[in-house]
């Protein structure tokens, strides 16, 4: 294990990250707090509890998790993308280097910043709404699965786009739909049984659901499918990077 390479890549990442501290803290910071102020605050008072837990709690893991899978996919994406963008993804190539030392270092970068962020979203919430963890090792395994396993997405994201348009796509036109859907302001057992049954193959449902049992012991599907879906995703991502680096697609052209 080439253990220099991997603290060159993830420090040279880490570094890039403090220079946009604001647009990359701050930013989804202010967002996330808007939602606690017109959901939590505003309508919150006037919504029912939800499960034994009050709306405004009820949404906590919800807006987290809508945070770190936008934030992990755009870091994870960008941070490969612009060595390809600047030509510099041959020196990586060329150097005596893994495919797991470069994974390690670019997702492990990525998903540290969703950690970071994650947490201090979670703080923030202290301010608007009084909520409980009940299960925190949990909450936590899933925060950290969940960053790495989206920050591994956005790593294929940024390997599949060539051009800069691409890199915004997922994030804000396929993700951001399904976290909206997959019950980040509700409950799926709220909606009619058709439309309960079409929300069970959202994937982020399943997301949420187990970060939200982590919180309040409370979920749509049982913590155990949550986690072995979470698994299996991370599974596909690690499967489809190896394919990637053994033909060289999108990395040599």
């Amino acid at each position: 294990m080439n253990l220099h390479a991997v603290r060159a890549i993830y420090l040279f990442e880490m570094h890039r990250w403090f220079r946009t501290i604001v647009q990359s803290v701050a930013a989804p910071v202010i967002t996330t707090s808007l939602y606690f102020i017109v959901f939590g605050a505003a309508i919150g008072r006037r919504m029912p509890e939800i499960d034994g837990v009050s709306y405004g709690a009820f949404i906590i893991p919800g807006l987290i998790m809508l945070s770190i899978l936008t934030e992990s996919i755009s870091n994870g994406s960008f941070g490969i993308y612009m060595p390809k963008f600047a030509g510099t993804i041959y020196e990586v190539l060329s150097a005596p280097i893994s495919v797991v030392e470069i994974v390690l270092g670019y997702v492990g970068a990525a998903a540290t910043k969703s950690v970071v962020l994650g947490l201090v979203i979670m703080l923030t919430a202290r301010v608007f709404v009084d909520y409980s963890i009940a299960h925190p090792l949990v909450m936590l395994a899933f925060l950290v699965l969940t960053s790495v396993t989206f920050s591994l997405f956005g790593f294929l994201t940024g390997i599949w786009a060539d051009g800069w348009e691409k890199l915004s796509i997922i994030p804000m036109m396929v993700v951001t739909p399904l976290t909206f859907l997959g019950g980040s302001f509700y409950s799926i057992d709220m909606l009619p049984e058709f439309w309960r049954t079409v929300a069970l193959f959202n994937p982020v449902v399943y997301l949420v659901s187990g970060f939200r049992w982590a919180f309040y012991g409370v979920s749509d599907v049982g913590v155990g499918v949550s986690l072995m879906a979470t698994l299996g995703f991370l599974v596909l991502c690690l499967a489809a990077v190896a394919w990637i680096f053994r033909t060289g697609w999108r990395l040599k052209t």
